[in-house]
């Protein structure tokens, strides 16, 4: 029960710890590919935009050539896409690499959520959620202060260049303790359907990152983004006439499944936004270093990891509806709570909030991934993971869209430097955005999968 998650557990660890310390060194990456902090939105985007792409294939693909290789095959491409990064001296180049690392990306954490999903009982699942979320909560916690180390002290070059002796470790790892699990008999992969969705999401979210470019005209945006909506349309109606569509949206019947991914579309959209904007509002207004900007950050990841040993607890406690509408509420407040610091802000109440959300955030994703399962037959269970992962991570997209289109149009409306006003305008409306959910959840019945967590509390007891 502890050994697979464990195992698993390494990928999770190299992509947290990948997107912390990206976040962290934005300002000094600009500056050396002569670029602007906010076009390098469009990074962060890619890399998502490759999950969402490349995430429907990921059940197909370990049911065709077995899990543990894909499993081994995507960190390889991921430390591929990671060398990439460090040798990029322009933004098209890494942008481009961060694709390459999203293609990784997105074999990494799906199957390895689809092995654990299948190896679990049902009424363990929050238990082995938690095992499986530890180790790469670590990531968070080391990437900030070590990822500013290197940025400050050598260079950004050497934030990529860590993942190459973790990801040889992982695919040794998994290579040698990892049992090959049952393959499903591959269905026909749906490719007009990949073409349709794979586009869609492409267009839609690259079309939402350049409208507020400085570097493109925005009219590319927009001709994107109609383009995005209407490949969009066609996919619905692909996805509706056929027997075994890709992303199976007719599997939305079921409320928990369809609370649980619309509700967490506006938790993901506001979440999404902060870790482009704050490390940049600590760097470019408040004047820290790569490295002091790490050291506050990080602190979000020790009350992540604080949560994982209480959640099923408190799941079990005092229910799905109650703890996930309170852990949305709680992360609202921290973010609108950015919105109120200045330079004069101690930075013991910085970092004191930081960790009562990353308590709050963990204990949501904790939560939300065994609830999204929560009345899904087993037979569907492949179709619901890829879903709900394509979705949040076209969310998450979003959500970086989102936070740096509105600190560029507040920043174009007012002309000049950036200045802490423009911060403020965008943390205050994606925390608004984030609010939604929290009256989604409270919408739930009150013993909303109740049985996830109660089940595998007395099955688990004594762990």
């Amino acid at each position: 029960m502890r050994l697979t998650p464990l195992i698993l557990a390494v990928a999770l660890f190299m992509e947290n710890m990948d997107s912390t310390v990206i976040a962290t060194s934005l300002a000094d990456i600009a500056r050396d590919i002569g670029t602007e902090p906010i076009a390098l939105k469009l990074a962060l985007t890619s890399y998502l935009v490759a999950l969402a792409i490349f995430i429907p294939v990921s059940s197909w693909m370990a049911d065709r050539f077995g899990a543990r290789n894909v499993f081994r095959g995507a960190m390889a491409v991921f430390v591929l896409g990671s060398v990439a990064c460090a040798h990029s001296n322009s933004l098209t180049a890494f942008v481009a690499a961060r694709f390459l690392q999203g293609m990784g990306g997105a074999m990494m954490t799906p199957v390895a959520r689809l092995v654990l999903v299948r190896a679990t009982p049902r009424n363990e699942l929050v238990n082995a959620m938690a095992w499986l979320t530890i180790p790469g909560l670590i990531g968070p916690i080391v990437g900030p202060p070590f990822g500013g180390f290197l940025t400050t002290y050598l260079s950004w070059h050497w934030i990529f260049l860590i993942n190459v002796p973790i990801g040889i470790l992982g695919i040794w790892l998994v290579g040698a303790f990892l049992p090959d699990t049952k393959r499903n008999a591959p269905r026909a992969i749906d490719f007009p359907g990949f073409f349709l969705a794979g586009s869609a999401f492409a267009f839609f979210v690259f079309g939402v990152s350049v409208v507020s470019l400085p570097a493109l005209p925005t009219y590319y945006g927009f001709i994107a983004m109609v383009l995005g909506v209407v490949l969009g349309g066609f996919y619905v109606a692909h996805a509706l006439r056929v027997e075994h569509p890709l992303l199976d949206l007719r599997l939305l019947r079921f409320p928990y499944f369809r609370t649980a991914v619309v509700a967490g579309t506006f938790f993901r959209l506001g979440l999404g936004a902060t870790p482009f904007l704050f490390p940049l509002m600590l760097q470019l207004v408040f004047g820290m270093t790569a490295f002091e900007s790490g050291m506050v950050t990080f602190s979000s990841a020790i009350g992540a990891l604080a949560a994982k040993f209480v959640a099923t607890w408190l799941f079990e406690r005092f229910g799905f509806r109650n703890t996930l509408a309170l852990a949305t509420f709680v992360t609202t407040l921290g973010i609108a709570a950015f919105a109120f610091y200045d330079a004069t802000t101690p930075g013991a109440i910085i970092i004191g909030i930081l960790i009562i959300s990353g308590f709050a955030q963990s204990t949501f994703w904790t939560g939300s991934n065994a609830f999204t399962f929560a009345d899904i037959d087993d037979k569907d269970v492949g179709g619901a993971n890829v879903i709900a992962q394509v979705w949040g991570q076209l969310t998450f997209a979003l959500g970086v869209a989102l936070g740096g289109g509105i600190l560029e149009a507040s920043h174009l409306m007012r002309g000049g430097e950036l200045v802490v006003a423009d911060f403020r305008i965008a943390f205050a409306i994606v925390a608004a955005v984030c609010a939604v959910s929290v009256i989604m959840f409270l919408r739930l019945p009150r013993d909303a999968g109740r049985h996830l967590a109660q089940e595998g509390v007395g099955a688990s007891g004594g762990e």
